[in-house]
């Protein structure tokens, strides 16, 4: 099975928690994706931190070991859930999830989020959460 980590569950990966590195590993490195956008967001948040050299580092590590989707394939599949979430009166403001969502659609893979609600209304789209809180 292939997956599509959204960018929560690559900043659990990165603060050590849900036992994010032990996950991943189970589930194998070579099945596991991410979109630019999630990119984009992490490098943000790097920029973001306290130390950005740093969180530079460990997301230039992480990308070594992880598959990066190009956007461009996916786009007519995001205007199309962009469209069916507005008809449907269930719009998500979110560009960057839809894109995600609908890169996770286009590609035929599972989406991993922390965020199922966010996702439940696109169609064609297979979610999970692999964060166990206790």
């Amino acid at each position: 099975m292939k997956y599509l980590l959204d960018t929560n569950i690559c900043v659990f990966f990165f603060r050590g928690k849900y036992d994010m590195l032990n996950i991943l590993k189970n589930k194998g490195y070579k099945n596991c994706y991410i979109s630019e956008i999630t990119v984009a967001e992490l490098r943000y948040g790097a920029e973001k931190s306290a130390s950005p050299t740093k969180q530079h580092a460990l997301i230039d590590a992480f990308l070594k070991r992880i598959h990066v989707l190009h956007l461009y394939d996916s786009i007519l599949e995001y205007a199309r859930i962009k469209v069916q979430l507005e008809r449907e009166g269930t719009p998500i403001h979110d560009d960057f999830d839809v894109l995600i969502g609908a890169t996770a659609v286009h590609n035929s893979m599972t989406l991993v989020t922390d965020n199922i609600k966010h996702f439940a209304n696109f169609d064609g789209l297979t979610v999970e959460n692999w964060i166990q809180r206790t």
